[in-house]
């Protein structure tokens, strides 16, 4: 699986998500640019000693992002609220990119537009609360992804 941060803001966040992505042998894709500096001392001690243990990729857009991957076999899975579809109810393949925005401002509405098939959401139940955690939800989604692919390369 792929997992890709669009200007992630939160270093603890894409931390733990680094950690994630290393215990599920997920590729984490970073997409310039983000509210922290690579050599944060939060997003080291959030991803401990497992940065070493994860394949990851830096982009400087989401152009650049497109471009390498738009004609390939992953489909592109957007998380935001208000989706039309609710994650679980997405088929999942392995070559797939589940991708989430920006702590503060989620995905840009004109790229959830290109992309209405596969504009995905978190159900949420209380109106109050304006959304869950980021690494909260690529650890729930993602585990939908694995889990529909027979967590397939488990130990």
């Amino acid at each position: 699986m792929n997992i890709v941060l669009l200007q992630p803001e939160i270093p603890p966040n894409t931390g733990n998500v680094a950690r994630l992505c290393a215990a599920t042998k997920s590729v984490l894709h970073l997409i310039e640019p983000f509210g922290f500096k690579l050599d944060d001392a939060s997003l080291k001690r959030a991803g401990m000693d497992y940065w070493q243990q994860v394949t990851w990729l830096r982009w400087k857009n989401w152009g650049e992002f497109e471009a390498a991957h738009k004609t390939g076999g992953g489909k592109f899975w957007f998380v935001e609220s208000d989706g039309p579809k609710i994650y679980s109810d997405a088929k999942f393949s392995p070559d797939d990119f589940i991708i989430f925005g920006r702590e503060t401002a989620g995905l840009p509405k004109q790229l959830l537009e290109q992309y209405p098939d596969h504009w995905l959401r978190i159900p949420m139940f209380n109106t109050e609360s304006r959304s869950l955690n980021l690494s909260n939800c690529v650890a729930l989604v993602l585990f939908e992804a694995l889990r529909q692919q027979g967590f397939s390369g488990e130990l």
